[in-house]
């Protein structure tokens, strides 16, 4: 089978730049002197739109089905484009410029090792085979993500300059090796500062021309967030289980049950007593879900709020963290009811909230940065961490 060529680039239609409206003299919270600088900000603006992102999310879908799966690179890369292409800056919008040809490569390896490690599974003869691949997995993870935020920057554009990403394989086993053996070794008490060094990792290694990213956070706003996601699964959970541990009493009660006299252990195996353990396990798969959901908004907007680049520039933040949570969920009721058709409509509501919430703020020209070449860089740590659901942050 030979390598199908990329279709044409896709065009659809990207509008042009709306009227930003620079305001200038809003002092921000830069050091401030004798001579303060003008600190102008720049809102960030999202002018995708649902209808015209189906059009384009329903073809990429029929043709990696048609196609097997081949066309799945050709789809990403499209996909992003449209978002990227639809991102306004300065008058400017982003690109992203991923060869397709190169994630298909890339995603037959991991896809064939995915599977090899699959068919090992069923049979005994071959076990080992599937405990080797996933220990090499463990033990590439953090090159991988290294690799994966490389190959994301380097096809990151805006004005026509490459973003890029230097971190280093060193600090990719400490941020996302080590880091995450403490979490767990800690039964999670050291996971906020996971978070805390992965993003930090993230952000120092960014580079937008000559300027370098710096991660002005601390890791105590980390453990105060992940508190408040366990406040909200802890009290949402009493807030649903109580009332239904006392309607099962009562229902009990109503049927002539004694709970001094109750033979426990056939009622455990009773249809009404495994129909409540199933509903209350889905219920808290669920408030998980939605404190996870609020975990990452809240970690999102305060990284955004801690990174500035080459130390004129500083990213903000406004969106609610709640409010991400609630367009999540009713995002994922809605693909549900429609059997996945409301894809488009929730992606493009959730982005336009996410990006028209976000400002960046300046002391000197965004014209000002200097190039620099972007290096060589893999497809292989994208196409994992793309075939795998790895989330790698913001």
């Amino acid at each position: 089978m030979t390598d199908p060529a990329p279709p044409a680039a896709p065009d659809p239609a990207v509008p042009g730049p709306p009227d930003l409206g620079h305001t200038a003299g809003q002092a921000g919270s830069f050091p401030t002197s004798a001579l303060s600088p003008v600190v102008t900000t720049y809102p960030v603006s999202f002018t995708g739109s649902a209808g015209e992102y189906f059009r384009l999310w329903i073809v990429n879908a029929a043709l990696s089905v048609v196609t097997l799966g081949i066309y799945l690179p050709w789809a990403r890369v499209r996909n992003r484009q449209y978002f990227y292409g639809h991102t306004w800056l300065d008058g400017h919008n982003f690109e992203y410029r991923a060869n397709p040809l190169k994630l298909l490569r890339s995603y037959l390896v991991v896809g064939a090792l995915f599977g090899a490690s699959t068919l090992s599974q069923q049979s005994e003869r071959w076990g080992w085979l599937s405990l080797l691949l996933a220990l090499a997995f463990a033990l590439l993870y953090p090159w991988l993500v290294a690799q994966s935020m490389r190959f994301q920057a380097v096809n990151t554009t805006h004005r026509g300059l490459r973003f890029r990403f230097d971190g280093s394989v060193k600090g990719a086993y400490v941020a996302y090796g080590a880091a995450n053996v403490a979490a767990t070794l800690s039964g999670g008490l050291a996971l906020p500062w996971a978070w805390f060094m992965q993003r930090r990792y993230q952000v120092n290694n960014l580079l937008y021309g000559s300027a370098r990213g710096n991660f002005r956070g601390d890791v105590a706003p980390m453990y105060l967030i992940a508190l408040r996601g366990v406040g909200l699964l802890v009290g949402a959970g009493l807030l649903l289980g109580v009332p239904a541990v006392v309607a099962l009493v009562a229902w009990l009660a109503g049927n002539g049950s004694d709970l001094d006299s109750m033979d426990w252990e056939i009622l455990a195996t009773s249809g009404v007593a495994l129909l409540f353990v199933a509903v209350a396990y889905v219920i808290l798969i669920a408030l998980n879900g939605v404190a996870w959901q609020y975990v990452r908004a809240a970690t999102m907007r305060y990284v955004l709020n801690n990174a500035e680049l080459g130390g004129v520039v500083r990213v903000g933040a406004a969106f609610n963290p709640w409010r991400v949570v609630w367009i999540t969920v009713s995002n994922g009721a809605a693909q549900l009811l429609t059997l996945g058709l409301a894809t488009p409509w929730a992606d493009i509501r959730r982005n336009r909230y996410l990006l028209e919430g976000m400002s960046v703020r300046a002391i000197a020209s965004l014209d000002g940065f200097a190039g620099a070449p972007g290096g060589p860089e893999s497809a292989l740590g994208e196409a994992a961490t793309e075939l795998l659901d790895i989330g790698l942050g913001f």
